[in-house]
C-alpha cells in the first residue's frame, strides 16, 4: 500500500460498471476513501453533498457527460483536482477536456499504476503551499497563499493548473525551465511524447495575461522551454 495516499477522498464517476468497480477496489487498496457515481449528474450531487479531495471522471457518460460535469464542477469548486478518462485518442478531444477545466487526462486503456501516479501528483499539488508572500514580475503579481494572480489591478481568472503553472514560472522568474522540468513539477510524471498539454496551458495563460494589451511576460525559448521575464 502506498503511504502517500493517506486518507484522501476520491470520487470515481464512471458508467462502465466493471471499470468503476475495478477502480474502486484499487483505490481502496491504496488507502483512499472512495465514493462512486454512474454519471455526471450523480457526480455533481455527490460533490455538493461531500466534497472529495479529487475526482476521476469518465468523459462518455449518460445524462450529464464528463465534459459538462467538469465545467460545472470547475465553476463551483475552482481548486478541485479533476482527472478525466477518455477513450478518444485525438488531440482535439484531449484539448477539449483541458478546456473544460480538467487538470489532467488519461486515455483508455490505461495502466492502473499510471492512473495512481497521476492521482498522487494532483493531490500533491493541492497540498503544497508556498512560504513566499507574493511574487512580482513587472505588473504581474501572484499570491500563493490566497491563490490570487493579478496583472496590474486586474485579477486573472485562472484554473488550478493555470495557477500552478504560472506559480512555478514566477518562482523561477528569469530562469528558462525546460518542458521536461515543467511536466515533472506540474504533472508529476513524464508526459507522453507529443503531448500538447503544456502548449495549451501556455496559450491559455498568455491570452489571460495579455487580454488588456499588456506586453508579453511569458516567453518561449525554442527547443528549450519557457520563462517569465521582462520583455
Amino acid at each position: 500500500m502506498i503511504e502517500e495516499a493517506g486518507a484522501a477522498k476520491v470520487l470515481v464517476a464512471e458508467d462502465d460498471r466493471s471499470v468503476r468497480e475495478s477502480l474502486l477496489r484499487v483505490l481502496r487498496f491504496e488507502g483512499y476513501e472512495v465514493q462512486s457515481a454512474e454519471d455526471g449528474s450523480e457526480a455533481l450531487e455527490a460533490c455538493s453533498q461531500s466534497l472529495p479531495d479529487a475526482v476521476v471522471m469518465d468523459v462518455m457518460m449518460p445524462n450529464v457527460d464528463g465534459l459538462v460535469a467538469t465545467r460545472m464542477l470547475r465553476d463551483r469548486f475552482p481548486d478541485l483536482p479533476i482527472l478525466l478518462l477518455t477513450a478518444r485518442h485525438e488531440v482535439a478531444d484531449r484539448v477539449a477536456g483541458l478546456d473544460a477545466g480538467a487538470d489532467d487526462y488519461l486515455v483508455k486503456p490505461f495502466a492502473l499504476d499510471e492512473l495512481l501516479a497521476r492521482l498522487r501528483a494532483l493531490l500533491r499539488r493541492t497540498s503544497v503551499t508556498s512560504s513566499v508572500d507574493t511574487f512580482h514580475v513587472a505588473d504581474l503579481s501572484l499570491d500563493p497563499a490566497r491563490r490570487v494572480a493579478k496583472r496590474g489591478d486586474q485579477i486573472l481568472d485562472l484554473t488550478k493548473t493555470e495557477f500552478d503553472l504560472l506559480e512555478l514560472l514566477m518562482m523561477n522568474a528569469g530562469i528558462v525551465l525546460s518542458r521536461d522540468t515543467i511536466y515533472d513539477r506540474i504533472w508529476g510524471y513524464d508526459f507522453e511524447t507529443g503531448s500538447r498539454s503544456l502548449d495549451v496551458y501556455i496559450g491559455y495563460l498568455r491570452r489571460k495575461m495579455e487580454r488588456e494589451g499588456h506586453p508579453r511576460l511569458l516567453h518561449t525559448i525554442r527547443g528549450v522551454g519557457y520563462v517569465v521575464r521582462l520583455p
